[in-house]
């Protein structure tokens, strides 16, 4: 007898308004690949590993795909706003969801921290004389006005914002493959797709400094997720969403993977240092005129749109946690046009905060935010990936309906993936720099520690799960 499939038309809206079409949903997903990590990232990343960063890409890429499938076939299965909070409270208890919301909410206001200071710091690169904290907080305005009014215009700051950055990386790569294959611009007679191997080999610095750069390579994947929040305010979620998560393959082989393997023939890995972007480099040694500046430009619309993104998700998450009484009820609420504006006014307070905290930290201040925001997204992954482990032992012993989109491999790829998640935790252990993060989760496990007992002894019902969660549907 076949799986009963869920009708998503009957799933609770939650009172959001289903404005994302399709064409805004398929940017999110391309712009939620493409980012600050990429762009600035790489840089350091090459100077550690040489071209065999290339490499370290697409590994981490399979792995994102494996993630995505997981989140795939759990959105169809039930597709709600605030989704990985959702499925760690269905199949892992209330105490996973609240700690999974929590902390993806955390990993967003720390990634807007850094993204709004970073944004002031590229305006200060064509009009020096603005006081950086003036940039950033216009933009912290604008931002915020945006996400209060509709999740349509939230959606459409996305799309363009994707535009940019898709169409910048689509144009160094059209540039370079001309440079390599016609041999104009000034770097017509050294590029080469010997560059690859020619200095010290395709692993200079050996295989251990390239997986160090793993943690890196992961930071600048993270938001691919951000399809899994959008679920419950997507027109069509059961065409759109699958759309989405299959096209991420060919985005990851394009913009990661094509961009830098490109760019390292173009020009030699040993030109890179780690303050500077490999894009910005890559113009340079070309020749093309205002290249720095166009760089700079889609750099500055890069982290715009992680910080609209972050300020779209926290609100969400915040409000599903109040749904589920694991946040102040007042989150619960919807403004005149069905935004949870409470919970978006108080992520981006948090958000401002960090602002006038970076003018008082030295600039390492951002790789620490940035190894804490990688942190935290490790967690939320393994929570995607446990929970669609336990989903599909569910579905097996037919206790719940077979979703739509099933995850090719059924768990094995989710168990892969989580193998290789707490590896890259293990890297991260291992890095002087990059283990304060650790530390720093270790305290905020703490601080949520004592907030669950709290409400356990406050709300004794909202701490407890359900034990007829699962009911048997077909056999």
């Amino acid at each position: 007898m076949a799986s009963p499939q869920v009708d998503t038309e009957s799933v609770p809206e939650e009172g959001y308004e289903r404005g994302l079409n399709s064409r805004q949903v398929q940017m999110i997903a391309i712009g939620g690949a493409i980012g600050v990590g990429l762009f600035l990232g790489a840089g350091a990343n090459i100077a550690k590993a040489g071209p065999s960063l290339i490499v370290m890409y697409a590994l981490a890429g399979v792995i994102i795909f494996f993630i995505m499938r997981a989140l795939g076939e759990l959105l169809l299965y039930r597709p709600v706003s605030g989704s990985f909070a959702e499925y760690s409270r269905e199949f892992l208890g209330p105490f996973f969801g609240y700690f999974t919301g929590w902390t993806y909410w955390l990993m967003w206001v720390v990634t807007g921290m850094a993204e709004l200071t970073a944004a002031a710091i590229y305006i200060n690169y064509w009009f020096p004389a603005i006081p950086q904290w003036t940039s950033a907080l216009v933009f912290l305005i604008i931002l915020f006005g945006a996400n209060l009014i509709s999740v349509k215009l939230f959606g459409e700051i996305e799309f363009w914002f994707s535009m940019v950055k898709v169409t910048a990386i689509i144009g160094m790569i059209v540039i370079g493959l001309g440079v390599l294959t016609l041999g104009f611009s000034q770097a017509g007679d050294t590029a080469a797709v010997s560059n690859l191997w020619a200095f010290d080999g395709f692993f200079p610095k050996g295989i251990g400094s390239s997986l160090m750069t793993l943690q890196g390579v992961m930071f600048a994947y993270l938001a691919v997720e951000l399809v899994g929040v959008t679920a419950g305010e997507s027109e069509n979620p059961e065409k759109t969403l699958p759309k989405a998560i299959n096209t991420l393959p060919w985005r990851i082989a394009l913009f990661y993977v094509g961009a830098l393997t490109v760019i390292l023939c173009v020009v030699k890995w040993t030109e890179f240092s780690a303050d500077a972007s490999p894009f910005v480099k890559a113009f340079a040694v070309i020749g093309i005129p205002a290249g720095a500046g166009i760089v700079n430009f889609v750099v500055l619309t890069a982290a715009l749109s992680s910080c609209n993104s972050g300020m779209y998700s926290t609100g969400r998450m915040l409000r599903n946690l109040a749904d589920n009484g694991e946040a102040p009820r007042v989150f619960k609420k919807l403004s005149s046009t069905k935004t949870p504006a409470l919970g978006i006014f108080t992520s981006v307070i948090f958000m401002g905060i960090g602002v006038v905290l970076n003018y008082t930290v030295p600039e390492k201040a951002f790789g620490y935010v940035t190894s804490v925001a990688t942190a935290a997204g490790i967690w939320t992954w393994l929570m995607i990936l446990i929970s669609h482990v336990l989903y599909r032992r569910q579905v097996v012993a037919g206790r719940l309906p077979a979703s739509s989109f099933p995850a090719p491999g059924g768990s094995v790829c989710s168990y892969i993936a989580i193998a290789f998640l707490l590896f890259v935790t293990g890297l991260i252990a291992y890095d002087a720099d990059s283990r304060i993060c650790l530390y720093v989760m270790a305290g905020w496990a703490v601080a949520l520690g004592i907030g669950w007992a709290v409400l356990k002894s406050r709300n004794p019902q909202v701490t407890r799960r359900d034990e007829a969660d699962f009911e048997k549907v077909g056999g």
